[in-house]
């Protein structure tokens, strides 16, 4: 069964429903969902991915998420990512989104964060490895080379608003 996500316009109107792939494949815009989780220190969770996934085998990423469902709203998309991929049942809020040009092709991301405080349990479908790392720890990290690229745009927006110091 293909997967549905809405076709999107410039404005992030809804155009409807297409299979994601085909949207992936004609470069039409849908909607991404993502998440960056910071524990009650401040600290960011950060993973790399495994090597078997299509999209960005075994690099690393700040956030956690995947494409809105049709019908599914940001925050909705981002609650069931969270869910999938880590077993936390939380409300992510919605921090900033934009038109990201993609390196596999164009979407609306919508940037959520979510504070934890609870175990989490890491699908090992999506999550290969995982730790905590200090802001500093994560500037570091976000300038290899092993780091998933859409994420590098999105880093460097959040920073922007100075929710990171």
């Amino acid at each position: 069964m293909s997967e549905l996500v809405d076709r999107v316009d410039e404005l992030d109107q809804v155009l409807g429903p297409v299979e994601r792939a085909e949207a992936i494949r004609e470069g039409w815009l849908h909607r991404v969902a993502t998440i960056v989780c910071r524990d009650g220190d401040g600290r960011f969770l950060v993973h790399r991915r495994p090597d078997h996934v299509s999209r960005f085998p075994g690099q690393f990423n700040w956030m956690l998420g995947g494409a809105a469902d049709a019908g599914e709203s940001y925050e909705e998309a981002a609650a069931r990512e969270l869910a999938e991929e880590l077993g936390v049942h939380a409300a992510p809020r919605l921090v900033l989104k934009f038109l990201c040009t993609g390196v596999i092709s164009p979407y609306w991301l919508g940037l959520h964060e979510v504070v934890i405080t609870t175990p989490i349990q890491p699908n090992r479908q999506e999550v290969a490895w995982h730790d905590w790392l200090t802001e500093p720890e994560l500037v570091d990290l976000v300038c290899q080379q092993e780091f998933v690229p859409d994420a590098r745009d999105a880093f460097d927006r959040y920073r922007h608003l100075n929710q990171v110091n």
